[in-house]
């Protein structure tokens, strides 16, 4: 019998956040891409909840922008509600958030790839993973077509052998009923990869026309959208916005719940797969923090033509009657109608120090990964892993340097590095918490972070990078002329203070000493400012922020130079840990497992002392060629 034998760059499998970027990436660096997905309906399917961002997730955004990804044009093109979360903090928590149009979301997405030269886009599942002596020949489908390639990346999201379970159903499906894909698995075990089994969940979605509202607050979005994009023209965002509302739990829901924890999947022992800590289900909310006798509830349109609401907050996997009873003693919800039940979701991924930090398989060259897949969760982190690992693929055909960010430069590196070094016991999300240099890798500075990155491989083109290098030569003269400009203890710059709150001048000070003070930023010193030159609104923001923090910043840079020492510091492939004298057992047993390529990596190697980095640098020294 005849089979299918087709020949491609590169393969993508998945089409989920992760395997859109990552096909885009390929297909646009000129790869004959294609990209397999279980359904082509399913393409940047939002199964869980209806927004893009948030708290350092709305910096991973950005820094796919940056880098020429293409979800931040895409969250710009299908908003309906937009807000900056943090704003009462400092600017490196700022973290933007967007309400998505679910269905157009998926549908804006699924336009431009099917609209990118050199990108296939198929419909099959992909069962098998062709390779010889560690190296990828291509992928096979479950109807024995095979796909010849050069690399391929897997994006599979929540799908392998996924099961979905509220109460006793249990439906052997992928999120909201779609096909599951239940053969991949096996091949991958053939080839020596070891698999994980991890729990994510989401919550009822309810009838809009349902809801009480009036016993809800309100909750708007910003006055002035800031878009994603750095692409985007800040006006093309300023539209009508949709308002999410915020109800709370009460002691009845909690009573509902604990009354019936030993009908909860994840009580019973009906679920096996580790759950996210920090998105934890109502029932873990109501038994890890008992103390509480509330939690927020934010009920979320999921578009402009659907009356569903998300029910943030009240991911669930209890049985359909507590369901009814736990969602209708909310306050607000007394009569709402369930459209869709919540529940959970158990799949298989991978154990992602099993990766370099490039995403490629160190027992499989020319196979990358990406998403949840690896062991994350939410859809900006499938994102920000599918572009590096798109990017990779395309840069390992081409005989490159791989693309690696390190954790000093985005917070794309401390996702990736994260993964790659740190034994990931639960879905991993990603926080500001996690970032040590958070003060530098803001979201407002990822342009000028990254955006060379984007040039040097070739996403961003030269056009946007000469931006950029605009916007910092302008932003660099500003400060300048800030720190030469003085005024003096004139009636108008004394009543000026004064009008601010501020103590008034005993001599001269520089324009840039003014605005250091708490009570004052760029924009208020404009009236003792006559000679200000007109600036972009994204200059005029780096500039405060460089002069309010400056400070902070220099610290920040210090420390930053140290950890570089520590990673310019290479540990050959070939080391043999077993020479390196002095090292205790549990340190030679974890480098010798995840293969650390340099010093600072090895550092953040749990179970991997100073002093274990000490000895191998004592060893490393001594053995230099």
């Amino acid at each position: 019998m005849s089979r299918v034998e087709e020949y491609y760059d590169i393969v993508v499998v998945g089409a989920g956040h992760a395997g859109c970027e990552a096909a885009l990436a390929a297909a646009r660096l000129g790869m004959e891409t294609i990209l397999f997905t279980v359904s082509v309906d399913s393409i940047a399917l939002m199964p869980c909840n209806p927004n893009i961002g948030g708290t350092s997730k709305g910096h991973l955004v950005r820094e796919i922008d940056a880098l020429g990804g293409e979800m931040g044009k895409n969250i710009d093109r299908t908003f309906i509600q937009s807000k900056m979360l943090n704003k009462s903090k400092g600017p490196a928590v700022h973290s933007l958030r967007a309400q998505a149009d679910k269905s157009e979301y998926s549908r804006s997405m699924r336009r431009v790839l099917e609209n990118t030269e050199h990108l296939t886009i198929r419909q099959a599942e992909v069962s098998e993973i062709v390779a010889e002596e560690g190296i990828l020949k291509g992928v096979k489908t479950v109807s024995g077509a095979l796909y010849h390639c050069r690399a391929a990346v897997l994006c599979t999201g929540v799908y392998l052998n996924a099961r979905c379970i509220y109460g006793d159903v249990s439906t052997c499906t992928g999120p909201n009923g779609l096909q599951s894909a239940t053969h991949l698995t096996d091949s991958l075990k053939k080839n020596g990869i070891e698999m994980l089994r991890f729990k994510t969940g989401t919550p009822a979605r309810v009838d809009r026309r349902t809801i009480d509202f009036s016993k809800m607050q309100e909750q708007r979005g910003d006055e002035r959208v800031v878009p994603f994009s750095f692409s985007t023209d800040p006006e093309d965002v300023q539209i009508d916005q949709v308002s999410c509302w915020l109800t709370y739990t009460n002691e009845k829901t909690h009573e509902i719940i604990r009354r019936n924890l030993d009908r909860s999947p994840l009580y019973s022992g009906m679920i096996h797969g580790t759950g996210p800590r920090y998105c934890p289900s109502i029932e873990d909310k109501v038994v890890k923090f008992a103390d509480k006798d509330r939690h927020q509830v934010f009920l979320e349109p999921e578009g402009y033509y659907t009356n569903e609401m998300y029910v943030g907050g009240m991911s669930s996997s209890l049985p359909e009657d507590v369901q009814d009873a736990m969602y209708h003693s909310v306050e607000g919800l007394e009569h709402a109608k369930i459209v869709r039940n919540a529940y959970a979701i158990e799949y298989d991924c991978i154990n992602p120090v099993q990766l370099k930090a490039s995403l490629e398989f160190k027992k499989i060259r020319g196979l990358f990964s990406g998403g949840q897949f690896n062991g994350s969760s939410g859809y900006e982190e499938a994102a920000a892993q599918g572009l590096i690992a798109g990017i990779n693929a395309v840069r390992e055909i081409q005989g490159k340097e791989p693309l690696i960010l390190d954790r000093s430069e985005a917070y794309i590196g401390v996702l990736i590095d994260d993964l790659v070094t740190k034994e990931t016991h639960e879905p991993y999300r990603m926080m500001t918490s996690r970032a040590e240099y958070r003060l530098l890798l803001r979201q407002d500075n990822a342009d000028l972070r990254l955006r060379k990155y984007g040039y040097q491989v070739g996403l961003v083109t030269e056009e946007q990078y000469r931006n950029v290098l605009e916007k910092e030569k302008q932003i660099e003269e500003e400060i300048e002329r800030l720190s030469r400009t003085f005024v003096g203890m004139s009636s108008e710059v004394q009543d000026f203070l004064k009008n601010q709150g501020s103590t008034p001048l005993t001599s001269g000070s520089s324009l840039a000493e003014l605005i250091r003070r708490p009570e004052l930023d760029y924009e208020k010193i404009q009236s003792i400012d006559p000679n200000r030159p007109k600036l972009p609104e994204g200059v005029r923001e780096q500039v405060n922020i460089h002069i309010k923090y400056e400070g902070y910043i220099r610290r920040q840079q210090k420390q930053v130079e140290q950890f570089k020492k520590m990673e310019s510091k290479k540990i050959p492939e070939d080391i043999d840990y077993e020479a390196v004298g002095s090292l205790r057992i549990e340190a030679r047993q974890k480098l010798k497992a995840f293969g650390p390529s340099n010093i600072g990596q090895a550092s953040r190697i749990s179970g991997v002392s100073p002093a274990d980095i000490s000895v191998l640098l004592v060893y490393l020294e001594a053995h230099r060629q």
